[in-house]
């Protein structure tokens, strides 16, 4: 299963956190949300279809995030887990670690912000459109 959505880059993208990265409802963001590599995203997780939440919720599935620019691109692995809600409003978090919560979309992740290609964060830095694709 894939499903795609987009979020936008934001001036305040430094992408210097070590565990988690993070897509967001919030328009806006300081630069201590170094985390959070994309913003205003037209979808939050409880907008994922039904089958995919239920993968999800399955600690034996794989899940991909593929984070793409229009000139870069990175993509991050980890699972699901039954104790994962999917039901936060505007956060969608991917953790290196096994914490869930409701922003959490998958642990066990291979990359966080810091990881993640500069070129990508460079684009996203200058607000250049964000595309993500979640593939169980």
């Amino acid at each position: 299963m894939k499903y795609t959505f987009k979020a936008k880059g934001h001036h305040n993208v430094t992408s210097k956190h070590k565990t988690t990265f993070e897509v967001t409802q919030e328009a806006e963001i300081r630069l201590a949300a170094d985390c959070i590599v994309g913003v205003s995203s037209n979808v939050s997780l409880n907008d994922l279809p039904l089958k995919m939440r239920e993968a999800i919720q399955d600690e034996n599935t794989e899940i991909k995030v593929v984070l793409k620019t229009e000139n870069a691109e990175d993509i991050i692995t980890g699972y699901g887990h039954s104790t994962l809600t999917l039901d936060h409003p505007t956060d969608m978090v991917c953790r290196k670690s096994d914490y869930t919560c409701s922003r959490t979309l998958m642990i066990h992740a291979d990359k966080a912000a810091v990881d993640l290609d500069s070129d990508l964060i460079d684009e996203l830095a200058s607000g250049k459109t964000l595309k993500v694709t979640i593939i169980v």
